[in-house]
Formats: structure tokens, sequence, C-alpha cells
């Protein structure tokens, strides 16, 4: 058994596809559009989905707007140089809400980011 994918419900396909794939460098794996049931989902990440796990944008084409609710965290990516990665997030835009640095308690290097619709990502130092 192993995880797929996780599914975020988006507000404007472009502008998430162009985050993710942009701004945090992942790779547009498929896309594909339902007009019977008037939506489209793009999948994105950083490697195949037969190897690892990747994320389902999912665009209602009702123009509905979504409540995040307080039960979601995050979703979480290891990131080589979290500095320099922060930089270029924030240079490209980004909303870096907490900017790189030991988590509290610990030694572990974290950082936040906001992708257009609000959601939460966490950006991780690789372990030493």
């Amino acid at each position: 058994m192993r995880m797929l994918h996780t599914m975020l419900r988006v507000e404007n396909l472009e502008k998430s596809l162009d985050f993710y794939v942009n701004t945090m460098g992942m790779t547009l794996l498929r896309q594909s559009e339902n007009p019977q049931y008037e939506y489209s989902l793009a999948f994105v990440g950083y490697g195949d989905e037969a190897d690892t796990a990747v994320l389902e944008l999912t665009y209602n084409w009702d123009g509905q707007t979504y409540d995040k609710g307080n039960a979601y965290g995050h979703v979480a990516f290891e990131v080589d140089d979290i500095y320099s990665f922060c930089e270029q997030l924030e240079a490209s835009g980004a909303d870096v809400y907490r900017k790189p640095g030991p988590v509290k308690g610990g030694s572990t290097v974290i950082a936040f980011v906001r992708d257009p619709d609000g959601y939460a990502i966490e950006l991780i130092s690789p372990k030493q």
C-alpha cells in the first residue's frame, strides 16, 4: 500500500498551476476536463505518479469559494536549500509567512508559504 495523492480544491486552476509549476518547481503530470460534470483536474508533482505521491488540483466550474475550515493543517515538502528557495519564492511574489528557521523546541529548519488559495505549505530542510 502507498499514498497516491492529496486533493486540493482550487478557485483558479491557471493561477494554481502557475504557482505549483513555475514557483514551486513541480511538473504538470496530467490534466483533464469533464464537461458533463463541470470540473477540471490537474495532477502535479516532483516525480512520476508511479513512484511518488502527487497533488490533485480540482477546479469546479461553478465558481464556488471554499472555506478551509480548522481541520486542514498543511502539505509538507523537503527542500534542499530552504533559505535560497524561500528567497526565490518571495522574489516571485509568494507569501512566505513563516521565514526559514529552527522549529520551536528543535533544530529542524522549516518555513511556511501559502498557495494562491491560502493553503499552507510547510518547507522542511533535510535532516542532517
